[in-house]
């Protein structure tokens, strides 16, 4: 026999079924709109998925269930599964001290020590780090150290992901992943023509790299520099036309541990400190004396803001190798492998079938990661529900205004109300994030494979098609 139901029941039974019934008649219409900017009949495999996070809701869908690679969409999951193992106050420790006259530098991972961008934010000067080392070692008196020891063991000792095509190794978005991580591992190179002598200068300047400088100096036509490695490490050949000054622009080195122990002992010398010994790359034991010196501390959020604002790889590479090291007993050695299969744990604890992801890095550059868009909107749709949301949502672009789309979605009736990740490699397209709507939050996720693959313009079409369809009139 029915039992009776309560008006109070009555009334949240009559608002789940209004919503619901919204939800159809908006999807319809934003269903129309969609298909005017997306022909599945001209375009290569592509794939969305749109939820009103609220009521859990799909208002619309297209091929959500195909896995396609994500390109820089990528980081979405990996800052998420961050969140998730590492927490909201987790903070990167990097540590500096003297163990029996010796200088020793315990790296934590931290993809951002020494970053220009978030150096910038709080007002530091570049080389700040090295003086603060230096002026703790003036506080103690010590104007002589023997060795310099870095240790590197909280990540493993593959720097280089496999899957990177060789050709991008030289990129800034394809540095070295290292346990001592410094200005996003890249030097800047800057060409300038004086008078018919092209001159090349380096940033941090350093003898940590050697440059062979072909640039030609030319008086008219169009100017274009470029740089590549050699065999020998750290050899970079700087090629190409300068009419006047190009750069600057980022090139990543190797030995990422070693570019930092090589500034340390510059900055020494030039304050007068002796360094008589070598410069180790090495486990220190935690056994031996160790008297803190100075320690350099960065909260997750600001390599969240990186990550996903930025698309900065070095960012979600660390994030990757630091989830596998925090998951260990000794929280030491992370690597690839390690971050894959924790990061893999969490999409299948929300329920994301195992046939719809396929994780080999954490920023997306290889082209062996598969995503599907239900995957990702049901990690958004995680993040929104959860206690750090805001903290996620801060952390990316917004259209035109930060980040990555702060060149998009410039008038008046986007500008500000479309958070999100973009993501490009060749023939991959992706943004996924969500839509402040009038009518409230839109999660949304597009990814086109493909060369004849949607464009960046009609995938930005469809992010304004949702807040087009939910506008209020006035």
């Amino acid at each position: 026999m029915p039992q009776a139901v309560s008006a109070s029941m009555s009334r949240c039974l009559y608002a789940v079924l209004l919503t619901a019934g919204l939800c159809g008649s908006a999807g319809a219409a934003l269903s129309q709109r969609i298909a005017k900017i997306a022909d599945p009949q001209k375009v290569a495999e592509y794939s969305i998925n749109v939820v009103e996070p609220n009521s859990g809701a799909t208002v619309y869908s297209y091929d959500s269930h195909k896995p396609l690679i994500p390109a820089s969409n990528m980081k979405l999951i990996t800052t998420a599964a961050a969140l998730k193992c590492l927490g909201a106050n987790f903070e990167y420790r990097t540590r500096v001290g003297l163990s029996n006259g010796t200088l020793v530098v315990i790296g934590s991972g931290d993809p951002i020590l020494g970053d220009k961008e978030t150096d910038g934010k709080y007002g530091r000067r570049s080389g700040w780090v090295f003086e603060k080392i230096v002026q703790a070692l003036r506080d103690r008196g010590v104007s002589e150290i023997n060795d310099i020891v870095i240790d590197t063991t909280v990540f493993d000792d593959e720097r280089v992901h496999p899957s990177w095509p060789v050709r991008d190794h030289n990129k800034w978005y394809a540095c070295e992943t290292c346990g001592l991580n410094y200005n996003v591992n890249c030097i800047e190179l800057t060409t300038t023509n004086l008078g018919g002598t092209v001159v090349v200068q380096v940033e941090p300047a350093t003898t940590f790299v050697e440059i062979a400088n072909q640039v030609e100096a030319i008086s008219s036509g169009e100017s274009a520099v470029g740089s590549y490695r050699t065999a020998q490490p750290n050899k970079i050949i700087v090629f190409g036309k300068c009419k006047t000054k190009d750069g600057p622009f980022k090139v990543a080195i190797e030995k990422p541990a070693g570019f930092f122990g090589f500034l340390l002992a510059e900055h020494l010398a030039r304050a007068g400190i002796t360094a008589k010994g070598k410069l180790i790359e090495g486990a220190f034991c935690e056994d031996e004396e160790f008297q803190p010196l100075v320690e350099f501390v960065t909260p997750i959020a600001d390599v969240l803001n990186r990550a996903n604002t930025d698309s900065l790889g070095l960012a979600a590479e660390a994030l990757l190798k630091t989830i596998h090291a925090h998951g260990n007993p000794d929280r030491k050695n992370g690597g690839w492998t390690g971050g894959r299969e924790q990061i893999a744990r969490c999409l299948t604890d929300l329920g994301i079938p195992t046939g719809e992801f396929k994780i080999d890095d954490g920023s997306g550059l290889s082209r062996q990661n598969r995503l599907t868009t239900n995957a990702i909107t049901r990690l958004l749709l995680d993040q929104y529900r959860g206690t750090n949301w805001e903290l996620f949502r801060i952390s990316l672009a917004v259209g035109g205004e930060e980040g990555t789309i702060d060149r998009y979605f410039n008038e008046p009736r986007y500008q500000g109300k479309i958070h999100g990740k973009t993501g490009y490699i060749s023939g991959v397209r992706a943004f996924s994030g969500v839509c402040f709507t009038d009518r409230g939050p839109y999660i949304f996720s597009v990814l086109s494979n493909g060369p004849k693959g949607l464009s960046r313009d009609a995938i930005n079409d469809i992010a304004k098609a949702i807040i087009d369809e939910y506008r209020v009139a006035n």
